[in-house]
This record gives C-alpha cells, structure tokens and sequence, in this order.
C-alpha cells in the first residue's frame, strides 16, 4: 500500500508571528522614595500598599506603621529601595485626631468589635475626667489591646481571640506625650447613658490608641472603646501632603514619589560624604573618622542616598547600606 503524504504548509514571511513582537514591553521601574497616602475608612494598609503597586506598576511597596480598616489618615508608604527604610520610620512619634466613646466597652477596643459591656456613665464631672487622664499621659506601661497583630506563641493575638483563647498580652513601655481633650459631648446610644471626647493623641510608636479608650474607661469605673481615628503625623510626614488614592485605571496618572534621599533627609540628619568615604559605605566598611549623633544618613558627592549609619565605639558603622 502506497501512502499518501499531506504536504506541509509553510507560513510566508508576511504571515509568520514575530517572536518579538508578542513580548511584552519591556516595565520601567518607578524611582525609590516614598509617598505619604491619605487611607480611606474601610481599606485595609495591605490594601492601599496593593492600589499603589497597580499605579505605579511595581512589586516592590511596602507600608509603615499599620492603620486599623476603621482608621483613616497618614500612611507612609515605600517603593523600591525605600522599603528597607520603613522599619526605621516606624520607630518615629505619631499624632492622632481620635473620639472616645465611654461607657460601652467592646472586644476590639474600636468600633469594629462587638459589645461587650454597657455600665454607662453619667454626670462626669471634669476634675474625675481630668484625674483619670493624668495617669495616661507621659512614659507609661499600656497593655496592648488583645485584638492586635502581636505575637503569642507564634499566634497572631487577634486570631486567638477569635478562637475563643483567653489572651492576657505583657504591658510594654510607651510614651503619651499629649492626650487632650478638645470637645465633649453626653447623650443617650441605644438606652446607655454615654460620653464622647474628641481627643488629640501624640505618643510614641507601639502605642495602642484603643487601649487608652479602653483603660480611660476602666479608670472611670465604666468602659471605653474607640469610634474614630484619623493620623494625622508619622514623624515629619503630615496630612497636608498626603495623597487621596483613585482607583487604577489606563488613563489615571501615576501619583507623584518623594526621592528617597529628600525622604531620608527628612527623617534623619545628614551627612554628605567625599568620594572616598562614599566608596567604603557602598562596601558596608566603617568609618573610623566619622562621627555621627544618632542615626544618620550618608549622601555621596552628587546627592545619591548610600545608607544609614549609627556612631560606634571605633567611629560610624552601618547600620543598612541601599547601594552597592
């Protein structure tokens, strides 16, 4: 039996798919700074950081300093190499617009828990209200709310609340260094007799808004939780400059980055180096000859942000180099 071939076709030239011309384009990286976000009720930080990775058309973003969903206000964020600075920016003070709410307590010490007490208060007097701040101002030992990302046992404190575990968190050390109160206002909220106070807050970071609520209330012989919270500062990064997010879209312009050496230089003394030392920090070597106070960012000669350096015993160290 003889068989018969199918001839093969052959693709002309004009007709055969460029290899290159289905690549994609090749991405261009947005620079290395920070923008200061203006979050949204209702959006979580890991949200705004995923909106900001779509407009800038980048992976590399990060946030400093988690903001509840039910809180609005400052949140910093960083894009490329400016990711590494964030955990040195959380380490800064903050300031907060907040409303107490006392005489309801509930599980997550904010508006988005459940009810758990309702002893009311009433006929607060101003000296007793001024008595049961005083103690939460200055260096203080504040048990953070059981409902926080903190850590027990490897066990994220929230998600063992919502288990059902009794969760008992050590007090850390943080400093209140205002909490005043600018407007009160008493009422009635579903039959419970209530007081709300709309307080600035500047303190530093680690500190537990919800629990100053939370402990106002108990020193009151009540309860307290928060129904509002807005940041208004992380360190030098304030709400006049912050960005309201849209939403992503093909002809929504990309928003506008802070270089991170302007960012640096904002949070941290500077120190603009020769060409020499600028060699060595990018090696991560330490320089015997310089002294630093503190925390330092070190620029080479054109401007170029190189690392953060600390003083050590034998002159400046690294503290996290961002070039190499």
């Amino acid at each position: 039996m003889t068989r018969t071939r199918t001839p093969r076709t052959t693709r002309s030239p004009s007709t055969r798919t460029s290899r290159s011309a289905t690549l994609p384009a090749e991405r261009v990286e947005p620079p290395s700074g920070v923008l200061v976000v203006d979050k949204p009720a209702g959006l979580t930080s890991h949200g705004v950081v995923a909106r900001v990775r779509r407009l800038l058309g980048t992976r590399k973003v990060g946030h400093a300093g988690t903001l509840d969903p039910m809180a609005t206000g400052v949140l910093v964020v960083g894009i490329g190499r400016a990711t590494r600075l964030l955990g040195h920016l959380t380490l800064t003070d903050k300031a907060y617009d907040a409303t107490i709410r006392l005489g309801v307590g509930t599980v997550t010490d904010d508006a988005e828990g459940d009810v758990v007490a309702t002893p009311g208060l009433r006929d607060l007097e101003t000296a007793a209200l001024e008595a049961a701040l005083a103690p939460l101002r200055g260096p203080i030992l504040q048990v953070p709310t059981a409902v926080s990302a903190i850590k027990v046992d490897g066990v994220r404190s929230y998600a063992r609340v919502r288990a059902g575990d009794e969760v008992a968190l050590e007090p850390r050390p943080v400093t209140v260094h205002r909490l005043d109160v600018l407007e009160r206002r008493d009422g009635v909220v579903d039959g419970v007799p209530v007081v709300d106070l709309d307080v600035v807050v500047e303190c530093t970071s680690g500190t537990y808004v919800r629990a100053l609520a939370r402990d106002l209330g108990a020193a009151l012989g009540s309860a307290g939780h928060l129904t509002a919270l807005r940041r208004t500062r992380v360190g030098p990064f304030g709400l006049d400059e912050a960005v309201v997010l849209p939403e992503p879209g093909p002809d929504v312009p990309a928003p506008m980055v802070e270089p991170i050496a302007e960012a640096a230089a904002r949070c941290f003394p500077v120190v603009r180096l020769d060409d020499g030392q600028a060699g060595d920090v990018r090696v991560g070597r330490r320089l015997p000859e310089l002294r630093v106070e503190g925390l330092t960012a070190l620029l080479d000669p054109e401007g170029t942000f190189l690392a953060l350096y600390r003083p050590g015993p034998d002159g400046a160290r690294p503290e996290a180099v961002f070039v190499g």
